[in-house]
């Protein structure tokens, strides 16, 4: 299906609601029902009708058809945020016992999801330098049941061969995860390479604004039901029609803020490498990238985010050059319009920076839908400050 077709018209029954171009937001809890026949069917099938909003809504359905499209899927559900996403996936399919195979350094939650909650119930998690298949192969264990991917990752946009990956789980029968929030379904199609379940934070490119919230997770018809009927269901971590209509309005847009940040991308990925400031550029798709030929063969374009590395051994430099940023804030997330930076050594205590370190240098760069030279001459002015 065309992604115009998909963002402008799928899932959108005008006629249903008196020809209005935007569908309205069904802000209601619960669904009336004339007869008890009618009412006990939808007890029976709650996932196919409209009975209570805390599983299924007009607003929402129009999302989730737009959104498992998108990524190729047969079905999807939204959450209330992509961690939630990413736990609802991981719950569903593991149990006591069971063994999880994860990227390095993945997202903070994920982690935290492994190491604090899963532990408590006998779930074990090895995580691995993902870069490389045999390593996957490696860490496959009798009870190994899933493999969680992060490609690109958000710091150094490790990349994993998806398809390699996605193969070799099949054959040891082991589900796959992916976070595709890097590239969206737009510049990458895990689910066409052979991944189980795609999961990416809404709340980022897809809302483009900064401001609503979201997590989406795509896959197989069989796979969403079952999460829907349970996990979700249970913990309550769908997400609400107003944000879902907002989710929607979003996407709209989504193909031409992609395509401009990823032009605004290339002009200041150019100035930072003639920095001296800049000792060197994470980019997946820059050629320096160690990994780029592989970008090039998974990914269609890269978007706003990047690594900067620093050439300084001084936190006090890093911390001017962040804090001298005029234009360009400095938070976490990205996605929206705004550019954002964030330094690695505000996660790192001080008595614990190390100069020589590379990682402790890192500062991510979000590039959002300012004009190129805005931005430009906003680290320009932050760069000189560092020498002062």
């Amino acid at each position: 299906m065309d992604i115009s077709q998909i963002i402008n018209e799928l899932g959108e029954d005008r006629e249903l609601y008196f020809n209005a171009v935007s569908p309205p937001i069904y802000q209601t809890s619960n669904f009336a029902y004339k007869t008890v026949d009618a009412l006990a069917n939808a007890f029976e099938n709650e996932f196919d009708v409209f009975l209570y909003s805390r599983g299924n809504n007009p607003t929402v359905d129009i999302l989730r058809k737009k959104l498992a499209a998108l990524d190729g899927a047969e079905d999807c559900l939204v959450f209330n945020n992509g961690a939630a996403a990413t736990t609802a996936a991981v719950l569903s399919h593991m149990k006591a016992g069971d063994h999880a195979v994860c990227v390095r350094n993945p997202y903070t939650w994920v982690s935290k999801l492994f190491d604090n909650i899963l532990k408590r119930y006998g779930v074990e998690v090895s995580y691995i330098d993902g870069r490389e298949i045999a390593n996957w192969e490696e860490a496959i264990r009798p009870n190994t049941t899933f493999f969680y991917l992060e490609s690109p990752n958000s710091w150094d946009f490790a990349l994993q061969p998806i398809a390699e990956v996605a193969a070799l789980a099949k054959k040891h029968q082991i589900t796959t995860l992916i976070d595709n929030s890097y590239c969206t379904p737009l510049y990458q199609r895990p689910i066409e390479m052979g991944i189980d379940m795609a999961m990416q934070t809404a709340t980022k490119y897809i809302g483009g604004h900064s401001d609503t919230l979201g997590g989406v997770l795509s896959g197989s018809g069989a796979a969403i039901r079952k999460i829907f009927d349970s996990e979700l269901m249970t913990l309550g971590s769908g997400i609400q029609p107003f944000n879902a209509w907002m989710l929607i309005r979003g996407l709209r847009t989504l193909p031409a803020r992609l395509e401009r940040i990823h032009h605004t991308t290339e002009k200041v990925i150019q100035f930072l490498l003639q920095r001296p400031e800049v000792e060197r550029i994470i980019f997946p798709l820059h050629p320096s990238f160690p990994q780029y030929e592989l970008a090039k063969q998974q990914m269609r374009g890269g978007a706003g985010l990047m690594t900067m590395v620093l050439a300084t051994r001084e936190r006090e430099n890093i911390v001017r050059f962040c804090e001298s940023l005029q234009h360009i804030m400095m938070a976490v997330s990205w996605g929206g319009h705004e550019s954002l930076v964030i330094p690695k050594c505000a996660g790192i205590p001080k008595a614990e920076f190390n100069g020589d370190d590379q990682e402790h240098r890192y500062v991510r760069l979000y590039c959002g839908l300012e004009e190129p030279d805005y931005l430009i001459n906003d680290l320009q002015q932050a760069f000189d400050k560092m020498k002062e």
